[in-house]
């Protein structure tokens, strides 16, 4: 992983968090389980790994709630691309970003060079530049990720309109072993929040699905 560079014995040790994550839970996050050794191959002491599934276009979250409040001065957040950290509208992917770094943490991300240590090493106009140069990276690098989900939602639609035109929509089948497991959770007293971030539906929907249950 370019981003990452060999800790200067001088140095205290790097520390990383990894954040994983897809969109389903029928998808796999075991692709993304290689950068946790490439993080450990350059050096990084991986203080925790965090595994998500949930919609990058979601700012609740609960493991990268949980890393971010894990975070401590100095750390690193690493992920396989930013897409995997946030597909969010700029607005909200820019607040995202600053409670990373709120807690004096960075992103660790391929694809998107790390200038912060050159930054921080420089002076006057050089260390202005590299910090605008940084900020332009990342912020392209954040609306490309949620131009990406646009373009794909936006093809759904479409998909969706031309099965209706031909008569072959009969659309999206309810998952209904989550659905049990929902009704199971909340029954057995867990919290909405629990359930939710055991099940990998967002808060509204544990409501919606829990409030289903009298109709």
């Amino acid at each position: 992983m370019d981003e990452y560079r060999e800790p200067s014995t001088t140095t205290s040790p790097r520390i990383a968090r990894v954040y994983l994550r897809v969109s389903t839970n029928a998808q796999d996050l075991q692709r993304q389980e290689a950068i946790i050794d490439q993080a450990k191959m350059a050096g990084y002491y991986v203080a925790g790994v965090y595994r998500e599934k949930a919609s990058g276009a979601r700012a609740d979250r609960p493991e990268l709630l949980r890393l971010i409040a894990d975070l401590q001065p100095g750390e690193v957040v690493a992920a396989e691309r930013i897409d995997r950290i946030s597909r969010l509208p700029m607005p909200e992917a820019e607040q995202l970003v600053a409670s990373i770094r709120g807690k004096g943490a960075r992103l660790a991300v391929p694809g998107i060079v790390d200038l912060s240590e050159l930054a921080a090493g420089a002076d006057g106009v050089s260390r202005v530049v590299l910090e605008s140069v940084q900020e332009m990276l990342l912020r392209l690098a954040l609306q490309m990720a949620r131009d990406d989900y646009e373009t794909r939602r936006q093809r759904q639609r479409q998909g969706i309109e031309l099965a209706k035109g031909r008569g072959r929509y009969r659309g999206r089948r309810p998952d209904t072993r989550r659905h049990a497991q929902v009704l199971a959770l909340r029954t057995a007293g867990q919290s909405i929040a629990k359930a939710a971030a055991m099940t990998g539906y967002s808060l509204a929907q544990v409501k919606r699905i829990w409030a289903e249950r009298l109709v």
